[in-house]
């Protein structure tokens, strides 16, 4: 195991700016996901920290060692890609064993250590074919055996799952929970799945142009949003948000006003999770809109309801879907109405 410390961090490529003071710090044994979308500086953080690129400020300290000029190969890491990068001529025991035999570990030595890695993934059976006799999800627990077969201090994965359909996606989640459990290896992984990061991560650190947003565990991200960004970003679907004007202690908006006491006159955004959300008559109801779809889940309908310019999911029981276009009050549940700053989009201090 290895911490991992990251000192003020940038990363610029010409005028383009990936990494802006990143600071970060990451606790031996700790499963930490970089999370955000397409350009937020995720897979740059981690390309930094592997030594696959050159930072162009700040430090890099792995295990309390400054490692800013030290090659990729002596960093004793590993690192798990999307796209596998297996040996197509190898068996699966010789991909696995493969980082040993250039390490000149014996052949003895390293047929145990390709037989444990192989069990610990559920490949013991699989070890004499080759990858293209392989599933996807089982090219991918290749690919996770020749990573941890070096036993290194530092795992990193760069999006893994994602090539894999979501029945595989829900399978791999949980051997790679239990496996980095079982070894203790302080790991960095990088999604820009929040389903990945929720279950996954003992803490999630969310990136957006360049910056950190928030960072915490997954139930206090979930539960505080720090701004509009992270409340739009994490949820499955994610948080509503609904601007409008606080004055006079109300929020008003043009499908209706509710009391908001405490809250400076101004833009103010209100956000709600959709499993919050209860759907009631619209007579007397704070806010009211109109049913846009009715998406039966199985297990809850999905309404998404339109309210003036914006589109409002709420979660209900299966058994309570709506007719399109049908007129519909909203109602929060108490403790669950979160403020953000119209103008900044920050979470205020308050919420109801």
């Amino acid at each position: 195991m290895a911490s991992v410390e990251l000192r003020n961090l940038v990363k610029r490529f010409g005028s383009y700016t990936a990494l802006e003071g990143l600071d970060l710090s990451i606790g031996e044994g700790e499963f930490l996901v970089l999370l955000g979308p397409s350009g937020c500086g995720k897979s740059t953080t981690m390309r930094l920290v592997a030594g696959l690129e050159d930072p162009t400020g700040g430090e890099i300290l792995i295990g309390g060692e400054r490692v800013n000029d030290r090659p990729a190969r002596d960093r004793d890491l590993a690192m798990v890609f999307q796209n596998y990068a297996l040996y197509p001529h190898m068996t699966v025991g010789e991909n696995i064993g493969y980082p040993l035999k250039v390490r000149g570990i014996g052949r003895e030595e390293r047929q145990r250590r390709v037989s444990e890695a192989a069990g610990r993934v559920e490949l013991g059976d699989l070890l004499a074919r080759r990858p293209a006799e392989l599933s996807g999800g089982q090219r991918q627990r290749v690919a996770l055996a020749r990573a941890i077969v070096r036993h290194p201090r530092l795992f990193l994965m760069d999006e893994p799952l994602s090539n894999l359909d979501a029945k595989l996606r829900t399978v791999m989640r949980a051997q790679l929970k239990h496996i980095q459990r079982e070894l203790g290896t302080t790991t960095i992984y990088v999604t820009h799945d929040q389903v990945e990061a929720m279950t996954l991560a003992d803490r999630i650190v969310i990136l957006n142009n360049a910056r950190i947003q928030q960072q915490g565990s997954p139930a206090e991200i979930y539960a505080r949003p720090a701004n509009e960004f992270v409340a739009g970003f994490i949820g499955s679907p994610p948080m509503n948000l609904i601007r409008g004007q606080a004055s006079g202690g109300q929020f008003h908006h043009a499908e209706g006003a509710f009391a908001l006491p405490g809250q400076p006159a101004g833009k103010a955004t209100i956000g709600i999770r959709p499993e919050d959300l209860s759907v009631i008559a619209p007579e007397g109801a704070p806010i009211c809109g109109t049913v846009y779809s009715s998406e039966l889940l199985g297990d809850c309908t999905l309404l998404n309801i339109r309210v003036g310019d914006e589109l409002v999911a709420a979660k209900v029981g299966p058994e309570d879907g709506r007719a399109m276009d049908e007129r519909v009050g909203l109602a929060f549940a108490p403790g669950k109405l979160h403020v953000f700053d119209g103008v900044t989009g920050e979470r205020r201090s308050t919420f109801q």
